[in-house]
């Protein structure tokens, strides 16, 4: 059985917010309506495939694939841009179609399938979710009452039904419809129910686009959380001075260290850690030395951006390491003021900052005691 679909995104989306419609907006790093035609091209046997779009959307059409996409515009309303799809299809004639509203980009294969395997033995054939909360009657924020869920569905898309009998209902029925079911169910054909999905959602506002980014990294990573690990590096030469500052903390030293802010080698290399976890560069992409604002800056901005830019992204710290390498000034009397200095700027547990250090040997720069260097290793994970 030739099995087309019919993608619908001729909407407005008023209620996603302001900006463009949300079809044609950003889902991690492609278009909804990209989304959407992957979801059915992943699906083999299915074809020829429509696409129904608002006529001031034609711009938005570059970088969409659109190979044997057959295009058409929509009308005044959800049930005129349907029917001109279902026109569009007419010379394809084939066996069944699948209707699908685009901003229902995480469909899954199994919820297609379900569809066109009914379609087999029925008319028409639809996903839904039974309802199982309870249900109020509300008046002015109040409950009103209460409604009686038994036999009560949430209809989701595909709605798929043997093409000439939808099209010929489409072509009667005129006026607003909840749905394709609603206009094939007033022309007499039955409609089975199979399951529909919970992740099958509708994108409709402004919310809806972070939950349906969550849901797509929680199936790109099989459910697991997104953790990430990062590592820095800083090097710092000595030179004059009576003070160093390291992981926060402020350490007399007959030496300073030379810098263009106050040259923390630890903070620093803790802070490109994070920056590193983050795929988001280093320091000096965020803070250019050539930038006089940052000469002689406390290095607790830098890692308070980093920290913020984590959070912004969705990202918990869970952890950081930072090992200074040095002969001197000696470190253990001090690495508990650092990790309780680390913890307050990054706002986590002392337990999860830990401060060290070695020395090289007397090997090295380090070991001649011409400079002090730092690394560093940070974790962060996402809920997905």
């Amino acid at each position: 059985m030739q099995t087309a679909v019919l993608i619908v995104a001729a909407g407005r989306g008023t209620r996603a917010g302001v900006g463009i419609p949300k079809q044609w907006r950003n889902l991690n790093g492609q278009s909804v309506l990209s989304h959407t035609l992957a979801a059915f091209r992943n699906v083999k046997g299915l074809g020829p495939f429509a696409l129904v779009i608002h006529p001031d959307d034609e711009d938005r059409l570059h970088g969409l694939d659109l190979t044997d996409v057959i295009l058409t515009t929509g009308g005044a309303n959800r049930n005129d841009s349907v029917r001109a799809g279902l026109e569009a299809l007419a010379k394809e004639a084939p066996d069944a179609v699948l209707i699908h509203d685009a901003a229902r980009p995480l469909v899954s294969a199994a919820v297609i399938g379900r569809v066109v395997d009914a379609l087999a033995v029925h008319e028409g054939a639809a996903p839904a979710v039974e309802v199982t909360d309870a249900l109020w009657r509300g008046d002015a924020n109040l409950v009103a009452g209460t409604q009686d869920r038994t036999g009560l569905w949430r209809a989701q898309t595909p709605q798929g039904f043997r093409y000439h009998a939808i099209l010929s209902a489409h072509r009667t029925h005129r006026g607003e419809a909840a749905d394709d079911v609603a206009v094939a169910r007033e022309s007499g054909i039955a409609v089975a129910i199979v399951a529909g999905d919970e992740d099958n959602l509708k994108i409709t506002r402004e919310g809806d686009f972070d939950r349906a980014a969550q849901l797509m990294r929680m199936k790109t990573m099989g459910g697991l959380p997104d953790v990430r690990t990062g590592n820095g590096f800083d090097v710092h030469a000595f030179g004059p001075g009576d003070h160093v500052w390291l992981c926060g903390v402020k350490i007399a030293h007959s030496h300073g260290l030379i810098g263009h802010s106050d040259a923390d080698v630890g903070m620093h290399a803790v802070t490109d850690a994070i920056y590193g976890a983050l795929s988001r560069g280093d320091i000096g992409q965020h803070f250019p030395p050539s930038d006089p604002q940052w000469k002689g800056a406390a290095s607790h901005i830098f890692l308070r951006h980093a920290c913020d830019l984590a959070g912004s992204m969705g990202f918990t710290i869970t952890h950081a390491d930072c090992t200074l390498i040095c002969e001197y000034p000696k470190i253990g009397p001090h690495a508990a003021a650092m990790r309780a200095e680390m913890a307050r700027i990054m706002g986590l547990d002392p337990d999860r900052v830990s401060a060290k250090a070695t020395t090289s040997e007397r090997l090295g720069f380090t070991g001649r005691s011409e400079g002090i260097a730092a690394l560093a290793s940070a974790t962060l994970v996402r809920l997905t």
